[in-house]
C-alpha cells in the first residue's frame, strides 16, 4: 500500500473528518477524499463510513489503523536512528498546552527557539482543552493533571500559584475587599463549569460560591483580560497577573497551587526535533520557576 495514502487515512481516522484531515495535512478536501477512495479500492474494502456528521471507521478500517500506527511508530524509530547527533533541528513539532501557560509564557519562549532554528516549525496550540498523543493531536502535551494511564513519557515541569485579583480601578470604584464576606454581591469573573476540562481547575469553586453575580469566561486569557479591564474579581495565575502592576492580589487565604506536567509519546523519544523542544520547554520553565511561584499559596 502507498504510505502517503496510509498517512491520509490516519489523519482522517484521528480527526474523524475529511476536512479536518485536509487542514492537518495541508491538502485540499478533494485530494484527501480522492486518496482515501483510492486506498479503499486498493484494499478492496470500505475503510471509512462517510457521514454528514463525520467519518467512522469500519471494522476493516479499525484493523488497518492498528497496523498503520505500528508502521508509523517504526518510521519514527528509524528516523530517530538516522538523525545525526550534529544535525540541525528541523521539521514540525506541535505543542498542546493550557491557554494560560501557552499564552503567557510559551508563546514568547518557544518563539525564541523558533527564531534560532530556521528549519524548525513549532506549532503552539494554547487552548483550554485536552490533547491526545495517541491520536497525534500534538507531539508534546502539557497538562494540569499528571497522566495516570497510557504508554507515555511524563515529567513534571513546575508548581505554580494562583490568587484572587482585582484591578486598582475596580477597587477604587467599588470599595476594598478585605474578607471573603466583602465578595458578596460583587461581579466575579469565573470559568464556565460545563467547559471545565480538568479537575485541577476546582480552585475557582470557593470564589464562585462567594457571590451569585458571575461573568463566566471559557479561557484563562479571557478571565485575565476581564479582570485587567476592571470588570470584576477573578482567580488568576500569579505569573500572568504579574504582567500588570495595576492588578492587586486579594484574600491570600484563598490562594492555590497547581502543577504543570509535560508528556510525550514513547515513539518520539528518539526524534531529535521533539526531544529538543521538550527539553527547551523544561529548561525554560525551570529557569523561570520564581515567576511561577510568586506568592506563598495555601
Amino acid at each position: 500500500m502507498d504510505w502517503d495514502r496510509i498517512r491520509i487515512f490516519l489523519a482522517v481516522a484521528r480527526t474523524g473528518q475529511i476536512l479536518g484531515a485536509a487542514r492537518q495535512l495541508g491538502l485540499n478536501h478533494a485530494t484527501v477524499s480522492r486518496q482515501l477512495t483510492a486506498l479503499e479500492d486498493e484494499a478492496n474494502t470500505r475503510l471509512v463510513e462517510r457521514r454528514t456528521t463525520g467519518c467512522v471507521l469500519t471494522p476493516a478500517g479499525e484493523q488497518l489503523m492498528v497496523a498503520a500506527e505500528r508502521a508509523e511508530s517504526e518510521f519514527l524509530r528509524v528516523e530517530a536512528g538516522l538523525t545525526g547527533a550534529d544535525a540541525g533541528i528541523s521539521g514540525t513539532v506541535r505543542v498542546g498546552a493550557p491557554d494560560g501557560l501557552g499564552n503567557y509564557f510559551l508563546a514568547s519562549a518557544l518563539g525564541r527557539l523558533a527564531a534560532e532554528h530556521p528549519e524548525l516549525v513549532i506549532q503552539l496550540v494554547p487552548l483550554p482543552r485536552t490533547f491526545s498523543l495517541s491520536r497525534r493531536e500534538a507531539d508534546i502535551v502539557i497538562t494540569l493533571d499528571r497522566p495516570s494511564s497510557g504508554r507515555l513519557m511524563v515529567r513534571k515541569l513546575t508548581d505554580y500559584s494562583l490568587g484572587v485579583y482585582a484591578s486598582e480601578d475596580y477597587l477604587a470604584r467599588t470599595g476594598p475587599v478585605r474578607t471573603e464576606a466583602d465578595l458578596a454581591g460583587r461581579l466575579l469573573v469565573t470559568q464556565i463549569e460545563d467547559l471545565v476540562y480538568s479537575r485541577a481547575l476546582d480552585y475557582q469553586a470557593r470564589l464562585a460560591g462567594a457571590s451569585t453575580h458571575h461573568y463566566e469566561c471559557g479561557s484563562v486569557v479571557a478571565q485575565v483580560e476581564a479582570v485587567r479591564a476592571g470588570i470584576g474579581i477573578g482567580f488568576l495565575h500569579d505569573y500572568a497577573a504579574a504582567r500588570d502592576e495595576r492588578l492587586v492580589r486579594l484574600l491570600p487565604e484563598l490562594a492555590a497551587e497547581r502543577s504543570y506536567w509535560l508528556t510525550t509519546h514513547p515513539d518520539t523519544q528518539g526524534v531529535r526535533r521533539v526531544t529538543s523542544v521538550a527539553d527547551f520547554i523544561t529548561e525554560s520553565v525551570r529557569t523561570a520557576r520564581a515567576e511561577f511561584m510568586l506568592h506563598s499559596a495555601a
